[in-house]
């Protein structure tokens, strides 16, 4: 290639279209990152077609490498393939806004009144529903992507190691494009399968260049800490402001793995150092941010509501609660466009050349053993309220008590699976009737 260019849709500007489109995708991001990149498969590959196959799995792989949320960092990918800084700016920002204001206002009603039980009721609903999609969402990845018995060991062998040995995904990944580096010059027909540009994309986008990518991280760094400087300076670096600022920035920079992962750094932090929460409310506020549309990170903002709602100062606690929610979400946030912004053009560079082209088509299959992963743990988690853990030969093994299990819970999920899979019935339709189901069996 004599000029390196970045190749998008041809739909230079944003139009209703865009706004209608993401804002399906924010609406039904529920259950983790699973369930929402089935959501925006679904809602941007399939029904609108903007974005091939391919394309999808290259900015899925490099999203999956990122720390923080890897759902989220996906619809600002595609964004910002279809229509440039805005497009990803609009996707981006529609995906977390849903989930703001629904955790903003249990935020309150929890800090206010510590009763959200409606919330349980919609959750036992939606939560079941999610485990079909994810199943659904694996299946289809899988049948694209996975093209012989050595993509489909890798994809096999991935899935063990992460849940049954518990080892750190973007570990899995990168070895598994090591693999794909390595074994794409002895047999690029074997492991050469995800490769080439979208044919219905054209370069509409200017050329990378070195300063380009400094711009970009420069907005970005100033954007991002530039708030951080100042809170420290005006409040000073004790106060609860610069604590939240610091804490959650450091947070948006390990969270590889999702908001499990980093659930138990957070609470010991929150409860034990900071002490914003008491013992077993960073398990309220994470089930909170699962039964809210958005990424389950967002459970931070919870943690940051509290901690300043706690230690208001001079202002009202509300008050200060909020401002607490917009400042964690702020540095919680902006360096997950930071880190697609600025990265995902060269990252674009990558798919038309051998080695990495099978690289990438190895990734892809661990990434459905990790997606597979995911919904599983999810799903016994959801479907059984006690589950013991064993170790046996050095791997993890879960154990459900069958007498906690919500048969409710599991009708839903078979409901939600014959209308995927034997209608292709929208998701939004899905998680909808699921959730009506739930609270009315909370009434009930």
């Amino acid at each position: 290639m004599s000029e390196t260019t970045v190749t998008v849709v041809d739909k230079p500007h944003l139009d209703r279209e865009d706004l209608e489109a993401w804002a399906t995708v924010a609406a039904n991001s529920f259950g983790g990152p699973a369930g929402q990149i089935a959501v925006i498969h679904e809602e941007i590959v399939e029904r609108r077609q903007w974005v091939a196959e391919p394309s999808f799995l290259h900015a899925l792989n490099y999203c999956m490498l990122l720390p923080g949320p890897e759902a989220q960092q996906l619809a600002t990918y595609l964004g910002w393939l279809t229509k440039g800084v805005r497009g990803g700016l609009l996707a981006g920002g529609l995906f977390i806004l849903p989930g703001f204001i629904s955790i903003l206002l249990l935020s309150i009603l929890y800090a206010g009144w510590g009763d959200v039980a409606w919330v349980e009721g919609l959750f036992r609903g939606i939560g079941p529903a999610v485990i079909a999609i994810v199943a659904h969402a694996v299946l289809r990845i899988g049948l694209r992507t996975i093209k012989n018995t050595a993509l489909l060991a890798i994809a096999v062998g991935s899935f063990v190691a992460i849940f049954f040995y518990e080892l750190p995904f973007p570990l899995i990944v990168l070895a598994a494009g090591l693999i794909g580096f390595v074994g794409a010059r002895a047999r690029p027909d074997v492991f050469v399968t995800v490769k080439g540009h979208d044919a219905s994309a054209s370069s509409a986008a200017p050329p990378v260049g070195a300063l380009r990518t400094v711009r970009t991280l420069a907005i970005g760094l100033g954007l991002w800490l530039g708030p951080v400087f100042v809170i420290m300076a005006i409040t000073g670096a004790g106060s609860v402001w610069s604590d939240i600022a610091t804490f959650f920035s450091k947070a948006a920079v390990v969270t590889f793995g999702g908001a499990y992962s980093v659930l138990a750094y957070m609470a010991q932090q929150a409860v034990d150092v900071y002490r914003w929460l008491q013992p077993g409310e960073m398990v309220d506020g994470l089930g909170l941010a699962e039964t809210t549309p958005g990424p389950l990170i967002q459970v931070t903002q919870f943690v940051g509501f509290l901690g300043a709602h706690r230690n208001p100062g001079t202002l009202p606690p509300f008050l200060a609660g909020t401002l607490g929610a917009i400042l964690t979400t702020w540095v919680t946030f902006v360096p997950s466009f930071l880190w697609i912004l600025a990265g995902a053009p060269h990252v674009e560079r990558l798919k038309d050349r051998t080695s990495l082209s099978g690289a990438l088509s190895t990734i892809t299959a661990a990434v459905v053993g990790v997606i597979l992963n995911l919904g599983i743990w999810f799903g016994i988690y959801t479907l059984f309220s006690e589950v013991a853990e064993q170790q046996r030969l050095g791997a993890r093994i879960l154990v459900p008590a069958l007498s906690s299990g919500d048969w409710l819970g599991v009708v839903i999920a078979l409901g939600a699976a014959w209308a995927l899979f034997r209608w292709n019935a929208r998701i939004l339709y899905v998680i909808a009737a699921a959730g009506l189901i739930g609270l009315l069996a909370g009434v009930i």
